[in-house]
């Protein structure tokens, strides 16, 4: 770059902390009654908008340097020895999915018919790709207050058909990892981490304290606006496992067998001497492919913010467990009505949300039945975002009515139940949750409470 393009730049940037400071930069700490609360939101200064416009001068439209510097920091930040970008975190679940397809794993290999053991009460995105490609799901049950899944239930949920374990941590909460992967690693099963809501959890197994997303084989995260960092549309895959890592680039982009950057031909000095397949000697590397992928990448602006985001992680999580810890604080004197969350054992949790299951029975201070949607109405009335625990029951929703669930492991079917899943069905018809976003101050803390305590016949 030369230096008169170098001045020019630093101009344009000066220029783009000032518009930033003019006319984007949010007062976090003023309060009013009425204002606006959302579960979450994009938390950002002057050094994402910078990033983002120095990359759009670079014009470089694809996956480029900041790509390279996100994949890089981000995989040393959760010390693992791989990180791929992708667009979003349910291309990144997909992509993981996909990744234990492949032929190279020899008998580890996912095939259709294959089973997995989840949960119904999360988010679709965890188990759509196993069964978009032809795997078989097999639910099992959460606890409350915990909100992650029963693993009393995994060795009734086992069978010869068994592959692999791929859940979620729920609103930041481990699940119990120490028991999943012990789980996984007597019956030889891959443990794939939803960790989409959980980015800077932690958790500790034997004296040894990890991020969750890295206790399993591969770990997958969400960058969308409400999540722990954002650059808007994103998502990364990523694992310490050598194969497990080429496979997810092959599947992310366009399941080809050739390694060159975007824009970087022969980058393995052998385009055009090898054999492949039923090609003939010689065919273009940059268009052999080894398995039926997708073009999954983000692009460089993207990253970009990322890079800016990654800066705060830390400080953003730290933040999330002040609010959760503020919120349950001031909602304890509500333990009689409202099933408050905790933490799961051994755990650190960067808290996505604060989620409450209305107790059955409970009474309103007037003596009427009490409801999530009395509460949630209240919040709603008062300007306060609420949410439920996503799909509740995956298995009842619309998106479930061409699929048939299997009694039996040998039975026809697209999926297994392992019991009644009491447990989610009460969340799916009880449970509600409110943000702790490091967007929110004590102020704002504090008059959602009061909202709750209100809608549950309480003063305040």
């Amino acid at each position: 770059m030369s230096n008169s393009e170098q001045q020019a730049r630093e101009q344009i940037l000066n220029l783009v902390a000032d518009y930033y400071n003019r006319f984007l930069k949010k007062d976090n700490d003023s309060f009013t009654k009425g204002d606006r609360i959302p579960y979450s939101g994009r938390v950002f200064d002057e050094k994402e908008v910078i990033n983002l416009v120095d990359s759009s001068l670079d014009f470089w439209l694809t996956a480029g340097r900041y790509t390279d510097e996100f994949e890089k920091r981000f995989a040393e930040l959760l010390n693992v020895r791989f990180a791929s970008l992708v667009n979003s975190g349910s291309s990144a679940n997909l992509i993981a999915f996909m990744a234990l397809t492949a032929p190279e794993l020899g008998d580890r290999q996912i095939k259709r018919g294959d089973e997995v053991i989840t949960v119904a009460c999360g988010f679709p995105t965890t188990v759509a790709p196993i069964m978009q490609y032809g795997a078989v799901p097999v639910f099992v049950d959460v606890t409350v207050p915990q909100y992650n899944i029963d693993v009393t239930m995994l060795e009734e949920a086992l069978s010869s058909r068994t592959k692999a374990v791929m859940i979620a941590h729920t609103l930041g909460n481990p699940f119990d990892l120490k028991a999943v992967r012990e789980f996984c690693d007597k019956h030889g099963l891959w443990l794939v981490e939803d960790n989409c809501d959980a980015l800077g959890s932690e958790y500790t197994i034997d004296g040894k304290t990890a991020f969750t997303g890295t206790w399993g084989d591969i770990g997958t995260s969400s960058f969308y606006p409400p999540h722990h960092i954002t650059m808007g549309e994103g998502g990364c895959v990523y694992t310490d496992n050598a194969l497990l890592h080429k496979l997810v680039r092959s599947y992310r982009d366009w399941g080809r067998d050739c390694i060159c950057p975007p824009g970087k031909d022969n980058f393995c000095g052998h385009r055009f001497d090898g054999k492949f397949g039923k090609l003939p000697v010689g065919y273009d590397h940059k268009y052999v492919y080894s398995h039926l992928g997708y073009n999954l990448k983000a692009t460089d602006m993207q990253a970009a913010v990322g890079c800016a985001q990654l800066d705060k992680l830390i400080g953003f999580a730290d933040a999330r467990r002040k609010n959760w810890k503020l919120l349950h604080e001031k909602l304890e004197c509500l333990s009689d009505v409202l099933i408050l969350p905790e933490p799961a054992e051994n755990s650190n949790p960067s808290w996505f949300g604060f989620i409450m299951g209305v107790k059955e029975g409970a009474k309103d201070g007037n003596g009427n039945e009490l409801t999530r949607n009395a509460i949630t109405k209240a919040l709603e009335d008062n300007n306060i975002q609420t949410r439920l625990l996503f799909s509740g029951n995956v298995t009842k929703h619309p998106c479930f009515d061409e699929f048939v669930c299997k009694k039996n492991v040998e039975d026809a079917g697209d999926y297994r139940v392992i019991g009644d899943l009491s447990v989610t069905d009460y969340v799916m018809n009880n449970a509600f949750w409110i943000g702790v976003y490091p967007g929110l101050n004590d102020d704002k803390i504090e008059f959602m409470a009061n909202v709750i305590k209100k809608a549950c016949g309480r003063a305040v």
